[in-house]
């Protein structure tokens, strides 16, 4: 059976092909705006839609896994626009545990059948300086990163201790999405 990603995500496709997954990418057009949801649900609120935009268009059978992953302590932290918002962004996490959150939804073309979840991840982020904060806005990370660092590249260098799943702080998390593809008779070992 086909497996089809709803994202363009250069993560998660270094992540589905770093466990050996055939896959192809079929980017989600569906525009995330806010909604009124506790943030978990609103992390498989967007994954859901991402997966079913894509599974509207496939014509055969497929699995297509969309996801949303999003930065949150006190408020939901996406994307910097800039670098100002990079370094607010880095201040407010500075010190601090921070959640990483992801929704995960896979749904089966030829059912209809869906499976949606969430993982969550607690991240203990060094204090910060000043001049820590620049030089790493400086190397050009932190700019389409949720949270404005990248746990996988230099931000590596901030974290003090995770708990939960490494994978899903990347964007993926790998053994949920092993669990969800199971559940639809695909064995990735």
């Amino acid at each position: 059976m086909r497996i089809i990603l709803a994202s363009n995500s250069p993560r998660r496709k270094e992540l589905l092909s770093q466990i050996g997954t055939v896959f192809e990418v079929i980017p989600s057009k569906f525009e995330e705006s806010k909604v009124d949801l506790p943030v978990l649900k609103m992390v498989e609120y967007f994954a859901y839609r991402k997966a079913k935009d894509v599974a509207s268009l496939v014509r055969d059978d497929a699995l297509v896994i969309g996801a949303d992953t999003i930065v949150f302590l006190d408020e939901i932290m996406g994307k910097p626009r800039n670098r100002e918002d990079a370094s607010n962004m880095l201040k407010k996490l500075s010190g601090k545990r921070h959640i990483v959150a992801t929704g995960l939804s896979v749904i089966n073309t030829a059912t209809g059948e869906s499976l949606t979840g969430h993982e969550s991840t607690a991240v203990k982020m060094k204090k910060l300086s000043s001049d820590e904060i620049t030089a790493y806005i400086n190397t050009g990370e932190p700019s389409d990163k949720a949270g404005a660092y990248a746990i996988q590249g230099k931000g590596s260098l901030f974290i003090e201790g995770i708990e939960g799943d490494y994978f899903n702080i990347v964007g993926l998390p790998l053994f949920r999405l092993r669990m969800m593809l199971e559940h639809f008779g695909v064995k990735l070992i």
